[in-house]
């Protein structure tokens, strides 16, 4: 089998696997749209709508959980070679905390977002999470 039948071979399963996590991204995204949307409307926070724009949906969530937004900025920083890894470590914290002050904005322990740092299972427990958030009293 030459380069070009291995290629020929292999450019369907690509592109069926780059399909199938587009679509499931697109699920993910929108599911996050509509639970910040809706943490937004119960917590009396203005422009829920926010929640579908890319960036925006982050100033949303650093106004219903009352903080700053500036840490947004870090966001420049994972274009920026050897800055990037240590914007993204900052910015996660960021995000964490943003989430334990929106969880305890709705009621739930503001502990509910480390979960998600562990491997796998802090993936499943992000959606969870957004869920009992946004739809539980």
């Amino acid at each position: 089998m030459d380069n070009s039948q291995l290629f020929s071979a292999i450019l369907p399963l690509l592109a069926t696997y780059l399909s199938m996590v587009a679509i499931v991204g697109i699920v993910i995204y929108v599911y996050y749209a509509i639970t910040l949307m809706a943490v937004a409307k119960k917590t009396g926070t203005p422009e829920p709508w926010m929640a579908w724009i890319p960036i925006a949906n982050l100033v949303l969530m650093s106004r219903i959980a009352k903080q700053h937004w500036w840490p947004i900025l870090l966001l420049i920083g994972f274009f920026i070679p050897f800055v990037n890894f240590i914007a993204s470590i900052v910015f996660v914290i960021f995000m964490l905390i943003w989430q334990w002050k929106i969880c305890e904005v709705r009621g739930k322990p503001g502990w509910w977002p480390i979960l998600q740092l562990i491997p796998i299972v802090g993936g499943i427990w992000g959606i969870i999470m957004w869920g009992l958030v946004a739809w539980s009293d």
